[in-house]
Order: structure tokens, then sequence, then C-alpha cells
């Protein structure tokens, strides 16, 4: 430890980099206990309690060196980003897909059905008309590629994305084929 504190760029290298472990650990904790993941946000808080105190420890003894207070709050910014880039990997949770269509002969429900999607569908009136309502539960992971076999099958479609609180019941607690959504190119999709 003598080693770093007698070098001032050492000094300052360290300190970034345990704020950056600090930060990245406390917005993943953030995030897991929005998310309900207590067990796994509580040994992520222990790790980022231990690196806190060593961080906020090299800092204090070294205030009047205003390049360690720069490097603590430049390592505060990266940290939040890299814990977000971890979130955004892991893509946590489901989110709820809802796809509004004037296109009704494309049979949207049944191709997503058949790529491996549960949707619960209905007809509903705008003002233009007659339109299909679908609602599509997934894990966030396949989000993007739902949309993107959604624009490919209907590039007019309406969506909005959201993720949901609770879920229960259903088809989704038993019959979810996250294989069967894996194996798929969206890009392949077309139309009927």
């Amino acid at each position: 430890m003598s080693v770093i504190t007698s070098n001032p760029w050492l000094m300052v290298l360290a300190i970034f980099i345990i704020n950056v472990a600090y930060v990245t650990c406390l917005t993943m904790r953030t995030i897991l206990t929005l998310k309900g993941y207590r067990y796994v946000a509580a040994v992520v808080s222990f790790l980022e309690v231990l690196v806190y105190v060593i961080g906020l420890g090299m800092v204090m003894s070294s205030l009047d060196q205003i390049q360690n207070v720069f490097a603590y709050a430049f390592g505060f910014s990266i940290g939040i980003i890299v814990g977000m880039k971890i979130e955004e990997k892991l893509a946590l949770g489901y989110t709820v897909v809802n796809v509004t269509s004037s296109e009704h002969e494309l049979d949207l429900p049944k191709q997503l059905r058949d790529l491996g999607y549960g949707v619960t569908h209905n007809t509903a009136y705008g003002r233009d008309g007659a339109r299909l309502i679908l609602q599509i539960l997934t894990p966030r992971r396949f989000e993007l590629k739902l949309i993107e076999t959604i624009k490919q099958i209907d590039e007019k479609a309406f969506i909005i994305a959201y993720e949901p609180r609770t879920i229960h019941g259903g088809f989704w607690v038993k019959g979810v084929r996250s294989k069967k959504l894996k194996q798929y190119d969206p890009d392949k999709v077309e139309s009927i």
C-alpha cells in the first residue's frame, strides 16, 4: 500500500479503479434491488461497502491533492456507465411489448406464436377503424429481437415496450420456449 501512496500517479490510478468498482457495484445493487433480486443485491452490497471503505480511505488521506479528488469523481461517473452496461448485457427480467397493427391479414399473432412467443391479442377501434392489439411477454434479452421481428412483418406497427412489476399465472409461467426464441433470425422472418 505504501508503494501506491508514495507515487502520486499510482494513487490517482488506484483511486480511479477503486471508485469505478465501487460505483459499478452500487449501480448493480440498485438495479438488482429494483428488479427483486434481494439476495444477489445483498452480496453485491457487501462487495460495494468493502470497496467503498478502501477507496474513501485513500481519498480522505490525501485530499490536499486535487488530482485524487478528480480521479474519485471521474471513477464515479465511469462506474455508473460500467454498471449500466453490465446490467444491459445481463438483461434481467421481462418486457411486455404492446403492438398495434392495422394489418389483420398478416396474422401477426400466429407468426409470433410459431416463433415461440406467448401472444394475447384482440381487436380494438381507433380513429381510422379496427386495429389488432397484441400483448407479448418476453425475457428482456429477446426484446430487441422481438421488436425487429415485428418490424420485419409489419413495418407500420405501433410498438410500446415496458417492464412489468409482477407476473403470475398464464401461459408464461409454464410455456415460454427460450430455445425456440434464440434460434430464429429476425431478418429471415417473412410475412404471409
